[in-house]
């Protein structure tokens, strides 16, 4: 690390006297970890050194892992946390890769009910800040349209949405890489119905399903509701879905419709590079199989730039993209859409067939939003929060749970992925947190199988000192199953 010229002097560059100073703050515990370190510019001036200076500091101590930079954010202590890795997927083997049918079970039900319960310290669920939501703006606009629409706002709309609505999100997927009209979109009553719709639009009884695993439970929920078949596909907390594997399954499988969140998946929180979502959607498209994307989360990304959408590759209309504005605006709103392609008249009959409509006034109050309410605005500022809140949460891990605890590193979004040591039973941990008044997620609702028993899915959409001290009971709770 030293030129020659400090090796005869004996004496320290001033980079690394600055880096040993910062160093010191941190290991005394001035600094802690998670805890934002002084910009750049601060720290040249209070230390009387130039930026140049400070910032070769910064990076020998990047280099050391002990300080990291977040996107548009600055400089924090980093955690000693183990970040899960994408571990190759091992050679398949044929009953390895076969579709099951789906079975709800009780402690699924229950983990589901108590997401919901406001008497719990809400660890598990993948629920937004609802103190990061616009809910005063949002009221105003909401009643502003009433009195300024009256008669529409009491009426039906059209089965595929308000066309001001429909048009703005027409302009926004433009972020996502996709070039829409308003007449390729359906409003439907959140991003549930939208895919509760296209397995119905795509999918017969006793068909197959491909979908990623872990697997959001409430896909599960739809899939055994229609008496479909589900087909697990290994995914990464890095890059989602294994393609050679589904691939594989294809091959030996009657596979007959795909769903994928490649955008800040849930619940691993993985996003899917932009040559892998191509792959995809040549692979499918190779042998007609409609694939549903979810996207909820995709407006939530950390980093300045949007994610791109896996139908801004669909050539062939096959792919059926399903959002909503329940992670970012107003989940009591029910507002969502579809982007169906090539299956748009059966949507858009489902629609009119099932509620006839998704609701007026909030229609008419998220339009107005779009047009005028600074909605980029508000997602640059709630994306910085989770940003922060994610690595918060992240850091809490790191100092509360077990050796050898690993945890998933998330670009957007909201939900982590931990993986404890192997001997710790997370549906055993979820019984003790509940005595302890702690909702958690285990790792076993997201599969039909019987992986993933020593990992739960962490909601860091809430940070506070109450939440920190859940979490700290909650690593204790598990150090004591080692």
């Amino acid at each position: 690390m030293r030129t020659g010229e400090q090796m005869e002097s004996g004496k320290k560059l001033l980079y690394e006297e600055v880096a040993a100073r910062i160093c010191g703050m941190i290991d005394d515990g001035t600094y802690r970890v998670g805890e934002r370190v002084p910009s750049i510019r601060d720290l040249s001036q209070k230390m009387r050194v130039s930026a140049n200076t400070v910032m070769e500091a910064y990076a020998n101590l990047e280099n050391f892992g002990r300080i990291e930079a977040r996107p548009q954010s600055g400089y924090y202590v980093r955690s000693s946390i183990a970040e899960l890795r994408d571990r190759p997927v091992k050679e398949i083997e044929a009953e390895e890769v076969i579709p099951h049918p789906v079975i709800a079970n009780a402690v699924t039900l229950r983990v589901m009910k108590n997401i919901t319960d406001a008497t719990l310290v809400p660890l598990g669920g993948a629920i937004p800040n609802y103190d990061l939501l616009p809910a005063d703006k949002l009221n105003r606009i909401l009643a502003s349209e009433v009195r300024r629409f009256p008669v529409q706002s009491v009426s039906y709309s059209a089965s595929k949405g308000i066309k001001r609505l429909r048009t703005q999100i027409a302009k926004r997927m433009l972020d996502s890489g996709c070039s829409l009209s308003a007449d390729d979109i359906v409003i439907t009553s959140g991003c549930v119905e939208a895919i509760s719709m296209s397995l119905q639009a795509i999918c017969r009884p006793g068909d197959t399903v491909a979908i990623g695993s872990p697997v959001y439970y409430t896909f599960l929920n739809f899939i055994q509701w229609m008496g479909l078949k589900v087909l697990e596909i290994p995914s990464t907390p890095k890059e989602g879905m294994s393609l050679d594997v589904l691939s594989y399954a294809i091959r030996h499988n009657p596979v007959h419709a795909c769903i994928a969140i490649s955008n800040f998946n849930n619940p691993l929180g993985s996003l899917m590079p932009d040559d892998k979502k191509r792959e995809m959607v040549k692979l499918l498209a190779k042998h007609e199989i409609p694939l549903i994307e979810d996207d909820v989360y995709g407006d939530l990304a950390f980093g300045a730039v949007r994610p791109t959408a896996l139908k801004t590759y669909d050539e062939n209309g096959l792919v059926l993209y399903c959002s909503s504005f329940s992670k970012t605006l107003a989940p009591g709103y029910r507002v969502g859409w579809i982007a169906p392609g090539r299956f748009r008249s059966k949507i858009t009959q489902l629609k009119s067939l099932f509620n006839i409509a998704t609701a007026t006034p909030t229609q008419l109050a998220v339009a107005e939003f779009l047009t005028n309410g600074g909605y980029d605005h508000h997602l640059r500022k709630i994306s910085r929060i989770y940003s922060r809140q994610v690595n918060q949460v992240r850091d809490a891990v790191g100092r509360y749970f077990p050796l050898g605890t690993r945890v998933s590193r998330p670009e957007g979004g909201f939900v982590i992925w931990v993986e404890l040591p192997e001997e710790i039973d997370t549906l055993k941990l979820y019984e003790e947190a509940l005595k302890e008044g702690i909702s958690i997620a285990p790792g076993q609702i997201f599969t039909l199988g019987d992986k993933y028993g020593n990992c739960l899915r962490l909601n860091a959409a809430i940070w506070s000192e109450r939440i920190e001290q859940a979490l700290e009971t909650l690593g204790s709770l598990a150090g004591n199953m080692v």
